[in-house]
């Protein structure tokens, strides 16, 4: 489904109370017709407060066009969020927007007051909240204190409640990748004033992992959930993406397990959609035979300028044609790419493939001004086109109906070629190679003339090749991190660390984000993440 803009449900256990100041009104119940206890006496609410956990994903909070937003200060939405640290700190992207919390992020000099730094923490947090509360108030004594006995619903809130897991485990993914140690806040812990326990790298690691397993077999068949909600496919990706980057969190590799769960992938019946392009237009939805997991958009139902209205409007400008070629009313002049990324095409076997996105007319290659739109290559991956050249739902060609996939199943053969190449148990580098060549046909349009042979195969080719792939997708930050480039001199791109032809004294500490300023204060027991203040 369409995830459906879902109106206000108190979510936090913080019930409105309206009390008169006569004593005898004092058992009153609410005036209001909505509190978190009536919500759960009915069954028939919890598919819509389910609704809420996987909407904020999407959405900044109950308003349209991201009035009344869920968190307050600086805030741009989960997705778009996610997007910008991953992205804005890497090769990948730069952006001509002149602002305080921005230009931080390329030259990579972020502090415990950044204020987009802060609200991807926050809004991790709020979705964890959002998970708590909702497995707080659903427990068989609690359906059972409401009066809900029903065996199919019993089992559909089981099926919710696994759901809700994963959202939680999700989260506390990125928490792990982006910020290191944070507080490990679970439905069992007390709602109200406490400071919670900071968790290590490590516990976290085990929490998340923990969870996915315990839920593994709770979760819908393969292809038996309705669209834009997880089944036990999504469970099995996140644990590979969670062992795939094991020894950052832990120490310790886990590869052969990355092997296991991307088999469990591989063999669930997805498959390589055959038009590269198609996955990125505004009816991706139609695309369920590659896109494992997704984060649905909507231009009419889910009215915001962040998410894939941002990744869509952002990088448009110059001499582009908004309505025509993207099918929105205008661009933003702002997102760009590096000469490092562009210069991935040609690759090693010295052909260039479809997935080069990239507009060139009256741009410049190399950026000279990070505040020069028409210093870099913008990408043209995301529109707001369906596949049939037609625009979004919007009459207004403002927001956009492309929803964003979280998981896709050519990262499942990727993996699996990295973890074997790692030195990861279980696996094949012929079978490896297999995979990534089905990516490559893919990218060459059915041709097998961008195949590699096993002596290409190497590292270095499967961090570019996942440039190539997940191009402005929200991985790159990751994958850096994952094969050593993203801080030292191991790998130097243009404006890595402020620097115009790149800086190779980025510190280790930076592999991670500082916790928000304003938590430390907020909750005392709390350790900065070392090199930060």
């Amino acid at each position: 489904m369409k995830i459906k803009y879902i109106k206000s449900i108190t979510l936090l256990g913080v019930l409105a109370v309206v009390m008169s100041s006569c004593h005898k009104d004092l058992n009153r119940k609410p005036f209001v017709d909505v509190t978190s206890a009536s919500v759960y006496e009915d069954f028939k609410n919890y598919k819509g407060v389910l609704a809420k956990c996987y909407g904020a994903l999407a959405l900044t909070g109950q308003g349209i066009g991201d009035a009344n937003p869920d968190i307050g200060g600086v805030d741009v939405g989960y997705v778009r969020g996610y997007w910008q640290l991953q992205e804005l700190t890497t090769d990948e992207a730069v952006i001509a927007w002149n602002d305080q919390y921005l230009l931080p992020l390329h030259s990579m000099d972020w502090t415990s007051l950044n204020g987009l730094v802060g609200a991807m923490y926050n809004r991790i947090s709020l979705q964890v909240m959002y998970a708590n509360e909702y497995l707080r108030r659903t427990t068989d004594a609690e359906l059972s204190r409401n009066g809900i006995t029903n065996t199919a619903d019993l089992a559909e809130n089981k099926l919710y409640r696994a759901e809700c897991r994963f959202l939680r485990a999700y989260s506390y993914w990125h928490a792990i990748d982006m910020y290191g140690s944070v507080p490990l806040v679970t439905e069992n812990d007390p709602v109200g004033a406490f400071f919670p326990k900071q968790a290590s790298r490590a516990e976290l690691f085990n929490f998340v992992e923990s969870e996915l397993k315990a839920i593994e077999n709770e979760l819908a068949e393969p292809h038996a959930n309705e669209y834009g909600r997880v089944d036990r496919v999504s469970a099995w990706m996140l644990l590979a993406k969670l062992y795939l980057n094991a020894e950052v969190y832990t120490g310790s590799q886990r590869n052969a397990d990355v092997i296991t769960y991307c088999n469990k992938v591989i063999n669930s019946g997805y498959s390589l959609e055959p038009n590269f392009a198609k996955i990125f237009l505004a009816d991706n939805h139609l695309v369920k035979n590659e896109i494992i997991f997704t984060i649905p958009y909507d231009g009419v139902k889910m009215k915001t300028f962040n998410g894939t209205t941002f990744l869509v409007h952002a990088p448009v400008g110059g001499n582009m044609n908004a309505p025509r070629d993207f099918g929105i009313d205008g661009g933003w002049f702002g997102l760009r790419t590096t000469s490092a990324i562009v210069k991935l095409f040609p690759d090693i076997t010295g052909k260039t493939d479809s997935r080069a996105m990239f507009h060139s007319s009256g741009q410049k290659l190399e950026i000279n001004s990070l505040g020069s739109y028409a210093d870099g290559y913008p990408i043209t991956k995301w529109k707001n086109l369906t596949s049939s050249g037609v625009p979004g739902s919007d009459p207004g060609k403002v927001h956009v109906d492309t929803d964003f996939p979280v998981f896709r199943i050519s990262d499942a053969y990727l993996m699996y070629a990295e973890a074997v190449l790692r030195g990861g148990g279980g696996g094949d580098i012929s079978t490896a190679l297999q995979y990534v060549n089905l990516v490559r046909t893919r990218a060459y349009k059915g041709s097998n003339a961008g195949n590699i042979n096993a002596n290409q195969l190497t590292l270095n080719f499967i961090i570019d090749e996942r440039g190539r792939e997940f191009m402005w997708e929200g991985q790159r930050r990751t994958d850096l991190v994952r094969f050593k480039r993203f801080t030292g001199g191991d790998y130097i791109w243009p404006w890595k660390g402020g620097v115009k032809a790149g800086s190779a004294s980025v510190p280790a500490y930076r592999d991670i984000f500082p916790l928000p300023y304003s938590d430390l204060v907020a909750n005392p027991s709390l350790k900065q993440n070392p090199g930060y203040n």
